[in-house]
C-alpha cells in the first residue's frame, strides 16, 4: 500500500524539536510519506533559538517546484516562513491551487521569546488555509487585540475565520483554564471548544508544529477538519504526556512524537 504524501514548507530546527524535523517525526508517526521544503536554518537547542537564516525565495520556489512536480502531495502545512518574500513565493503557489488542504501555522515567535516570522509574511498566506492554528500570542499578533482568556481566544478565532481561512484554530496551551488545555475552532457559522486535560510538562516545545502537522495528515486521509482537529489534539496531548520523565536537553525539550514512553 502506497502511503499518502504530505508536505511540510517550514524552517530547520537544529534541536529536532520543532520546525521541519518535528513536521516529519508527525507524518512518519502517523502514517503518511513526509516530503520538505526548507525555508531558512536557525541553530537552535531545547533553550532557544541562537541564529536564523532565510533561505532566498527562489530556493524555496525550486524545492517546490521538485516536490510538486513528482509527488503526489495531498495537504500541505505551513510553518516559519522568515520574510514576505518567502511568504509571496509560496503564496503563489497557493493561489495557483498548488498547494492542497492548507494548514498554516503562523510561527511568529518561539518558545524562547525569538522572532521567527513577521505578521506580513504570514498574512499573505491566510486567504489561501483551510486551516490556520495561532497561538494566543500570535492570534493577538495577527488581530491587533489581547488573547489572553478563552473569551478572547473565541473572539480572536472568529475575527481571523471572517477574513480568509476556512477554519480557524487558537491554541490556548498557555491560557490558564482550570486545569484545562482549551483550543477553540471557528469556522463558518459554528464555533467550538476542543479540552484536554492540562499535561503538566517542560517538554512542549514543537507542540504547535506537531499539532498542525498532525491536521495535515489527517485531511489528507479524507477527515473532516472538525474531526482532524480533534484527532490532532488528542494526539499532541499523548506526545505531551509521553515526554513528562525526558531528560533531552536543559530547557523546553521535545514532545513523545512516536510514543516512546507508552
Amino acid at each position: 500500500m502506497t502511503p499518502t504524501t504530505v508536505l511540510t514548507i517550514a524552517g530547520s530546527d537544529s534541536g529536532g524539536g520543532a520546525g521541519i524535523q518535528a513536521d516529519l517525526k508527525v507524518f512518519a508517526a502517523l502514517g503518511a510519506y513526509g516530503t520538505s521544503v526548507l525555508t531558512a536554518v536557525t541553530a537552535q537547542n531545547t533553550r532557544g533559538v541562537d541564529a536564523v537564516l532565510p533561505l532566498p525565495p527562489r530556493t524555496v520556489t525550486e524545492q517546490l517546484d521538485s516536490v510538486l512536480g513528482d509527488f503526489a502531495v495531498r495537504a500541505v502545512k505551513t510553518g516559519m516562513l522568515g520574510t514576505p518574500a518567502v511568504a509571496d513565493a509560496v503564496a503563489e503557489a497557493a493561489k495557483a491551487g498548488r498547494l492542497p488542504h492548507l494548514v498554516v501555522d503562523p510561527v511568529l515567535v518561539a518558545t524562547s521569546g525569538h522572532r521567527l516570522g513577521v505578521v506580513a509574511a504570514v498574512e499573505r498566506l491566510l486567504p489561501y488555509a483551510r486551516v490556520a492554528t495561532p497561538n494566543c500570542a500570535e492570534a493577538a499578533a495577527l488581530t491587533g487585540r489581547p488573547v489572553t482568556t478563552v473569551e478572547e481566544m473565541v473572539a480572536a478565532a472568529q475575527a481571523l475565520a471572517a477574513g480568509g481561512p476556512e477554519f480557524v484554530v487558537v491554541t490556548g496551551g498557555d491560557v490558564d483554564a482550570a486545569g484545562e488545555s482549551v483550543d477553540v475552532l471557528a469556522g463558518g457559522t459554528t464555533t467550538t471548544l476542543l479540552r484536554a486535560p492540562r499535561v503538566d510538562t517542560r517538554h512542549s516545545h514543537g507542540t504547535g508544529c506537531s499539532f498542525s502537522a498532525a491536521i495535515a495528515v489527517r485531511l489528507a486521509a479524507g477527515d473532516p477538519v472538525p474531526v482532524a482537529v480533534a484527532t490532532a489534539k488528542e494526539y499532541v496531548t499523548r506526545a505531551l504526556t509521553g515526554a513528562r520523565g525526558w531528560e533531552l536537553g536543559a530547557g523546553h525539550g521535545p514532545l513523545d512524537h512516536f510514543g516512546w514512553s507508552r
